[in-house]
This record gives C-alpha cells, sequence and structure tokens, in this order.
C-alpha cells in the first residue's frame, strides 16, 4: 500500500485545476497534471484512478463528516437540524486550500460537460449520504430524502457565497444561513 502524502494529494488536485481552467479539461494529461505538481506519473496514480476523479477529491471525507455531524445531533433533533449539525461539522473542516481552490474549480467545471456532470454526481452522493444518515436516524425515506436535498443545496450555495467574498462570514455561519433560508422558503411552498 502507498505511503499517504496529503500534500502531495494536494499539489496534484492545485496543478489539474489550474490546468483545466487553463486549457480545457479535454487538453490536459495525467503526465502534465503530474509535471505541474512536480511529481510523477505514477504518484498520480496512487491518489486518483484517472483525471476524472480529481474532481471528487475530499468527498469521501466530506460525506463522513455530513455523517458524523448528523450522527452526533441530539436524538430529539428535527431531520433538518441533524442535516444543520452536519452542514456545520463539514463547513468547520473546510481550509483555505479549499477556499482558495474553489474558484478555479468553479470554473473548470463550467467549461466542461463531463465535469458538470461528475460535479452533479459528487452533488448526489452528498445528498445521499446525508439521507441515509437521516435514515439511519430512523427518519422515514421520503423526509430523509428531502432534507438531505435541502441540505446539499445549502452547503452548495454556502460554499459559493464563501469563496466569491473575502469578507465573506465563515462557512459555517454561511451555511447555517443558507438552510435557515430553505427551510423558510419549503414552509411557504405549502
Amino acid at each position: 500500500m502507498p505511503r499517504w502524502n496529503p500534500d502531495a494529494r494536494e499539489r496534484l488536485v492545485t496543478a489539474a485545476l489550474h490546468l483545466f481552467a487553463e486549457h480545457g479539461y479535454d487538453k490536459v494529461t495525467v503526465v502534465e497534471i503530474a509535471e505541474r505538481a512536480g511529481l510523477t506519473k505514477s504518484t498520480f496514480f496512487r491518489y486518483f484512478p484517472d483525471k476524472r476523479d480529481v474532481l471528487a477529491a475530499g468527498q469521501e471525507t466530506l460525506s463522513q463528516l455530513l455523517t458524523e455531524g448528523i450522527d452526533s445531533a441530539p436524538a430529539d433533533a428535527a431531520p433538518l437540524a441533524a442535516v444543520g449539525a452536519g452542514l456545520e461539522r463539514a463547513a468547520a473542516a473546510m481550509t483555505p486550500f479549499n477556499r482558495e481552490l474553489g474558484p478555479v474549480l468553479h470554473a473548470a467545471i463550467a467549461a466542461n460537460a463531463e465535469l458538470q456532470e461528475r460535479n452533479a454526481l459528487k452533488q448526489a452522493g452528498l445528498s445521499a449520504a446525508m439521507a441515509r444518515a437521516l435514515r439511519e436516524r430512523g427518519v422515514d425515506a421520503t423526509t430523509a430524502a428531502v432534507a438531505a436535498e435541502l441540505g446539499g443545496l445549502a452547503f452548495k450555495e454556502a460554499y459559493a457565497a464563501w469563496i466569491e467574498a473575502e469578507d465573506a462570514p465563515s462557512l459555517v455561519e454561511l451555511a447555517r444561513d443558507a438552510l435557515d433560508r430553505l427551510r423558510a422558503t419549503a414552509a411557504r411552498l405549502a
């Protein structure tokens, strides 16, 4: 098993996203990504099966943080309150690295249909993880799915606001506000 080097992973992600934004996803090779990161092609493949998977870097960790937050919510917490706990846990774990790469990531995704599909799958995976955690708390499947989708949308909105403005509040605060807005919007739908 290869030795895990988080610095190498971050370097590969940074290099890939910058290259995707500069040249377009289709024109960038794994060799170019590795060279930009100052690493070898074989090092790239220790961390990612192919260049598409760079976009999903951190998805497992993010899903785990969301799930842990939902699991740690009080037993009597309403489904959206439990989702809020998951959002707070995940948002608190975001680092300056996540914030710095956000605009580059969004630019790369916007320029390529395949990356847009991959990003949609990533979003669906995060919502599925939250829904699963809610069902494990005894929430019925429909309620869990709706609460998880609202949570996913809240996180997406909060992250976009966080990376757009240097003086934005903390991601935790933005996620909390986004979920509150969505909760109020959902209440007006009835």
